[in-house]
């Protein structure tokens, strides 16, 4: 299994080799790779070569490294989306050849918060409707959606639907969603978010909240997803000025 020595620095080799047999099937997903002393003496290299080379596989999210438990191979996401591109979880879900699907758990009209009158710019006289919702690829629970719309733009009874939220309200409401201010963070293990969607005790979330408006400015959404940070990965195109 030792690698064949080429011009290049070895622990580029030994990140090519480890690709490749990652691609071939020899480590799966979430695997956990041989110990370094088993590893390097398996590809023929020493333990310092072998650590620059893990040092760069975890930085390319290849392989995830837990601290006293050992190295594994890092999922391949589902799904991918830049993050400047405003699609909704059904047409990522769509665009990765996978059924979309929705388990619907609540959805109530309530007073809105301190946070709602200032996001929407509206009254405490107004009610907002707060919706629940899983949705699904192919079955597979994957993100868990909060979804805040106040009442006067869409009732509670149209929350429920299979389909997108975006959806939704264009066809309910005309409203159609335009752009969106998003912040987005990693979590790790959630209470109540990560049973939810199947996550292992260590498998992070990424958090997306974002403040959706129309064609006029105005603010008509706002959620917060919680994606499964092993299906989903988010990309950004940055310009320089």
């Amino acid at each position: 299994m030792s690698i064949k020595s080429d011009s290049r620095h070895l622990y580029l080799q030994v990140i090519d080799r480890l690709k490749q047999d990652i691609e071939n099937g020899i480590y799966q997903e979430k695997e956990k790779l041989p110990s370094e002393f088993e590893l390097a003496k398996q590809l023929g290299v020493s333990r310092a070569t072998l650590r620059e080379a893990l040092r760069i596989l975890e930085e390319e999210s290849v392989i995830i490294r837990r601290h006293g438990v050992g190295t594994f191979i890092n999922a391949k996401p589902l799904f991918t989306s830049g993050i400047e591109q405003l699609s909704s979880v059904t047409s990522m879900i769509e665009q990765a050849g996978m059924t979309p699907g929705t388990i619907f758990l609540n959805s109530q009209t309530v007073e809105p918060t301190e946070a709602d009158v200032h996001r929407f710019s509206f009254s405490k006289d107004e009610k907002i409707v707060v919706s629940e919702r899983v949705r699904t690829a192919n079955g597979e629970p994957v993100v868990y959606c909060i979804d805040k719309i106040p009442e006067a733009i869409l009732p509670e009874s149209y929350t429920a639907g299979q389909e997108s939220i975006f959806s939704i309200l264009e066809s309910v409401s005309n409203r159609r969603v335009t752009y969106a201010v998003a912040n987005i963070e990693p979590i790790g293990y959630h209470e109540k978010v990560s049973p939810i969607l199947q996550c292992d005790p260590t498998a992070a979330l990424l958090v997306l909240r974002q403040m959706h408006f129309d064609e006029s400015d105005e603010p008509i959404l706002y959620s917060v997803n919680y994606f499964k940070a092993d299906k989903f990965k988010f990309h950004v195109l940055r310009k320089r000025i």
